[in-house]
């Protein structure tokens, strides 16, 4: 059997795992999965730890004497949160390491609640990376319009940003300069431009969703013709943008200066549609410089049946622009999708952290100690 995960890796395509929990950490497994599965980084998010905590016993321990201490459920779940991220940050450091920083990198998101807060945003993410206190940390900012100069603040600060819920290529733009700015800060204050990292999250399969549900709805053979291509059609053309933004006199100068690229990172890569290919959003999605963060039933599926057949993306322009222009053609807004997706990945995210109060705060309420 051929190693299509190795394979990937080979081809430039840095392999991180889209989940974490403390089971996953203490047992071994994640171990397991960086020798086995070429896994080199790791993302979470609001979503990940809600049902890594609720589900198990893995954080009795440590709830117990949270409960003890009699903490808030807001410092509970920081507690928490961080300490699984940098438990998985130790874990990971020898590929950090290795790489001169590139991967062995764990992502913390800031608090979801504060999407549209550009100051809180920052100072939520210069607390996380104290909490944290590891140099293979990545925090997590939204790519709302608050969240755009919230990212090249606190890449100014020396802050390495995993920039996430990036659906458009306007807005992926903005990314991107947002991340030169901050770069810029950052060297006008003196500090190691090669210590700042970032990877920038392009989400992919649920533009597929919300396109599909549209095309579905026209019902013509024309629609039906268009059904899973608009993802990676857009995901094509963010690295056409991602090309050229990293061979312009601006970035040039920078990277004089030490700097290093900001990659971009292939989101949401779980394929949602069962008449698609489980490993659709990988194998078509293959270019040098970048990341794909799977969940695990993705991860192994590549390694059972992915094709690595080299890079798919280059060359592809011409025919992403054209598969794009015609599900405009046929009446559906890109601009309105892409709006959209952004404005639900936010309530879905604040959703989960929602949930997540409720459970620890039961939780904590469960393992108080009792009176007397």
């Amino acid at each position: 059997m051929t190693d299509a995960l190795k394979r990937l890796s080979e081809e430039g395509v840095a392999i991180w795992l889209d989940d974490l929990s403390r089971k996953r950490i203490t047992s071994g497994n994640l171990a397991e999965l960086m020798d086995q599965q070429h896994v080199v980084g790791v993302t979470t998010n609001p979503t990940i730890f809600q049902k890594a905590i609720s589900e198990g016993d893995g954080y009795d321990t440590q709830l117990t004497d949270l409960a003890a201490r009699k903490v808030t459920v807001e410092e509970a779940i920081r507690m928490i949160t961080t300490a699984d991220v940098r438990d998985a940050a130790d874990i990971l450091r020898p590929v950090f390491d290795s790489t001169d920083g590139r991967d062995g990198r764990v992502s913390i998101e800031v608090d979801p609640r504060l999407a549209h807060d550009t100051r809180a945003t920052v100072a939520e993410a210069k607390q996380l990376a104290w909490l944290v206190d590891r140099p293979n940390t990545l925090i997590k900012i939204p790519a709302t319009e608050a969240g755009i100069p919230a990212i090249a603040e606190t890449i100014g600060l020396g802050i390495s940003v995993n920039v996430t819920l990036i659906f458009s290529l306007e807005r992926y733009r903005k990314v991107m300069d947002a991340f030169l700015t901050g770069l810029e800060k950052a060297k006008e204050r003196g500090l190691d431009l090669s210590k700042i990292h970032s990877v920038a999250s392009f989400f992919v399969s649920r533009v597929d969703t919300e396109i599909d549900k549209r095309l579905d709805a026209l019902g013509t053979d024309e629609a039906k013709a268009l059904r899973g291509k608009a993802a990676i059609a857009n995901a094509r053309l963010a690295y056409q943008a991602y090309e050229e933004i990293f061979s312009s006199d601006r970035w040039n100068a920078l990277e004089r200066a030490g700097a290093n690229k900001q990659r971009p990172l292939w989101a949401s890569t779980g394929v949602k549609d069962k008449a698609y290919q489980d490993t659709m959003y990988v194998t078509e999605l293959v270019a040098p410089n970048t990341v794909n963060t799977m969940p695990e039933a993705t991860l192994f599926a590549t390694e059972d049946h992915g094709e690595i057949t080299g890079d798919t993306v280059s060359g592809t322009y011409e025919q992403a622009r054209a598969d794009l222009d015609a599900v405009e053609k046929l009446g559906i807004s890109y601009d309105e999708v892409v709006q959209l997706l952004e404005d639900e990945g936010v309530e879905k995210f604040e959703a989960s952290w929602n949930d997540l109060l409720k459970s620890t705060e039961a939780e904590l309420s469960r393992l108080a100690p009792s009176e007397g």
